[in-house]
């Protein structure tokens, strides 16, 4: 019996789940045809004219009468249809519906006038640009007003007022919804693309910090299988190595999880000088120029990590160098070893990401056989010198 009412209550819980979702998703598509069909009870006065007989040619009015809340509904659910709303179809309905309205209002006159407001309420759901309402606005309500005035004198000022509000209060407040779902839309694209991009910067993070770490762990794990026979503090001077690299690991990743990674590219060069060294691989590093600011610093850390760890990973080079020179306006990295090159640099790996993110900075990545053999990657960015600390040298 429990097992009954569990079942029983998480069909309930379930099925008042689903009405909800229904009413929010009502809630969020906004308004609808549906909306305007009530004030077709603005027609009961000259439905109530032809039932009492004061009408001439009753069967006549009541084929308007029909043919008018006809064309109304059509029109009014076309409205909420971008594309049936501009479509030349829902036009021709309108000015069938203003002609019928006319026709109506002049023969009959008296409660028939009352069809005009709901004329208006057509048009200002068809019509909602700025330029268009002034288009049909102004002229609409000048024939109206000849129309009633004609009929019912004076006292008919209320329908030409009703008519021009009908219009222009339809037409604001749908074309506002509209502004609001189409901004809605907007902002869950927006933030579809965020997602994205977040996505994306880590996964390149991941993959840059993952396969140099890596790399570093495997080749000083290889020195230490060689020197454990032989000497045994120099095995445990990389064991030491290797856990400070992965230690330095965890505390990168979380920081890539986090997105305020900033590198430091005097740490990234001892460290490819140390990888390059493990790896039985001579390093070079030569740096000058201006003081760089961070964003160029961390992006510039990037490319000397992934080409390192290309270089000790894939490269069989027994010489590496890194050189990073520098101008007032723009700054140049050049990693290049004697190797055969690495076997990822084409599109889709480490180096394909580097590019996009070189790009996005307003700068080029070229990688690429070097001139006398061996493998090149050159970064050039477009740098923005810092102003120095005071009392800090500068280089």
């Amino acid at each position: 019996m429990k097992d009954v009412w569990e079942v029983w209550t998480g069909a309930s819980k379930e099925r008042a789940g689903t009405r909800k979702d229904r009413v929010a998703s009502r809630k969020e598509r906004g308004p609808s045809g549906l909306s305007l069909l009530p004030w077709l009870l603005m027609g009961l006065g000259a439905l109530s004219h032809l039932l009492g007989g004061e009408a001439p040619n009753p069967w006549l009015g009541g084929l308007g009468l029909l043919a008018f809340n006809t064309l109304y509904i059509a029109i009014v659910f076309r409205a909420f249809d971008r594309s049936r709303r501009e479509a030349p179809p829902t036009w021709w309905l309108l000015a069938a519906l203003g002609a019928l309205t006319f026709a109506l209002a002049i023969g009959y006159g008296r409660e028939w006038l009352l069809l005009f407001p709901l004329l208006g309420l057509a048009v200002g759901a068809v019509v909602r640009g700025k330029e268009r309402l002034r288009f049909f606005v102004f002229p609409l309500v000048a024939a109206v007003g000849v129309v009633t005035f004609w009929r019912d004198g004076w006292d008919s000022f209320g329908v030409v007022y009703g008519t021009f509000i009908s219009v222009m209060v339809t037409a604001a407040i749908l074309a506002l919804d509209e502004t609001v779902r189409e901004l809605r839309e907007t902002r869950e694209e927006l933030a579809r693309t965020a997602v994205e991009k977040e996505r994306l910067r880590f996964s390149r993070d991941l993959h840059d910090l993952l396969g140099h770490t890596l790399s570093v762990i495997v080749v000083k794990s290889e020195v230490v299988r060689r020197l454990a026979p032989r000497d045994l503090d120099a095995a445990l001077a990389q064991v030491a190595d290797i856990e400070s690299v992965g230690r330095q690991a965890l505390t990168e990743i979380r920081e890539a999880v986090t997105g305020y990674r900033e590198g430091s590219l005097a740490t990234e060069l001892d460290r490819a000088r140390d990888a390059l060294s493990s790896a039985g691989i001579e390093p070079v590093v030569r740096r000058s120029g201006p003081l760089l600011e961070p964003q160029t610093e961390a992006l510039l850390s990037w490319v000397v990590r992934e080409s390192a760890t290309n270089a000790v990973r894939h490269s069989g080079a027994s010489h590496c160098e890194i050189d990073l020179t520098g101008s007032a306006d723009r700054v140049r990295l050049t990693v290049t070893d004697d190797g055969h090159g690495p076997s990822d640099a084409v599109p889709g790996s480490g180096l394909r990401g580097l590019r996009e993110r070189v790009a996005a900075a307003g700068g080029t990545l070229d990688s690429g056989p070097a001139p006398r053999g061996g493998f090149r990657v050159t970064a050039e960015l477009p740098v923005e010198t810092p102003a120095p600390h005071e009392g800090e040298p500068t280089e």
